[in-house]
């Protein structure tokens, strides 16, 4: 006799593990650092939540449903994932929204305000007063306006700037964006843009979709920000457009090659802020998606519709 057990990979403080227990109802739930496909209980897993290799996948038969704890699902959609049409995968998406269009408000004040140029002065203990920009009045482009491109657009509006955003589907209205443009219109919405927020996830449509002839369509006194994932922008390109000043200058927290290389050019690409994909390594975000699981778990045992579920073809 079969018994239909919830697995839930990673480390979980008591508190948690007892929330999961409520809220999986009658399913018995198994805490794991890991599965493998010679896992003598496989074949009783009907959900689990953290990513499942494509090998763990084909030797669990009655899995039902794999929730990721990423908001972007880009690295569990393995080729057996794509196939397994019996399987729904849900995502954290949302969990990191706040912090990372918090982190792209950083990205612009730090080059709007050339930031690195006064930390080499504080390192030098030399005082260097000069005239620098301010965002309002800017117009930013959001490119993928989901849970952070939203977020992003409301604290934009606070900093008195003009929103624009660029997506998949631009039919539907955003709050405090002025004008969507669909992914067809991307080189006009560029033109339009003093700013450039990317927080699109990585998909087969928008990978690659910054190439030279989107950074040419850009204003050379526009600068480039990417939080979201890597990938999105040909790096051979954006390091040409900083270096030769196609554009003002690029934030980027999502990178093409992560972790990047000690010896990446990207390190002292002019006028560039590097952080390390940390832009919603938060409590916060830890708690939302934990909190998004629990609600879908909760859901699952009750038989109900689950949310965040991930369109495997769109990717996301």
């Amino acid at each position: 006799m079969t018994t239909d057990t919830v697995v839930v990979l990673g480390p979980r403080s008591d508190e948690q593990r007892a929330r999961i227990e409520s809220a999986a109802g009658r399913y018995p739930v198994r805490f794991a650092t890991s599965l493998e496909p010679a896992d003598p209980g496989l074949a009783d897993v009907v959900a689990v939540g953290g990513s499942v290799r494509g090998d763990v996948l084909a030797a669990a038969p009655r899995l039902r449903w794999v929730h990721s704890w990423a908001a972007g699902p880009d690295a569990d959609l393995s080729p057996e994932m794509r196939a397994a049409g019996h399987v729904v995968l849900t995502s954290s998406a949302g969990n990191g929204a706040i912090p990372l269009a918090e982190q792209a408000m950083l990205l612009m004040m730090m080059l709007d305000r050339d930031v690195p140029r006064w930390m080499r002065a504080q390192a030098d203990h030399r005082w260097d007063r000069f005239t620098h920009g301010e965002l309002a009045g800017a117009t930013l482009g959001i490119v993928g306006v989901g849970n952070a491109g939203t977020d992003l657009a409301r604290k934009a509006r606070a900093f008195h700037m003009r929103v624009l955003g660029c997506r998949r589907n631009p039919g539907r209205p955003v709050d405090g964006v002025e004008r969507m443009y669909g992914l067809a219109q991307l080189h006009e919405f560029l033109g339009e843009c003093d700013v450039v927020v990317v927080t699109a996830p990585a998909t087969p449509e928008t990978r690659g979709v910054f190439d030279e002839e989107a950074f040419r369509a850009m204003r050379p006194t526009a600068t480039w920000i990417c939080i979201s994932r890597g990938g999105i922008a040909d790096d051979d390109a954006l390091l040409r457009a900083l270096r030769e000043g196609w554009i003002a200058g690029a934030g980027i927290d999502a990178h093409g090659v992560e972790p990047l290389p000690a010896g990446s050019p990207f390190w002292t690409a002019p006028n560039t802020v590097v952080t390390p994909h940390n832009g919603a390594t938060t409590a916060g975000t830890a708690r939302r998606g934990l909190e998004i699981f629990l609600d879908n778990l909760t859901r699952f045992a009750a038989g109900d519709e689950l949310v965040n579920v991930v369109d495997k073809a769109a990717g996301y």
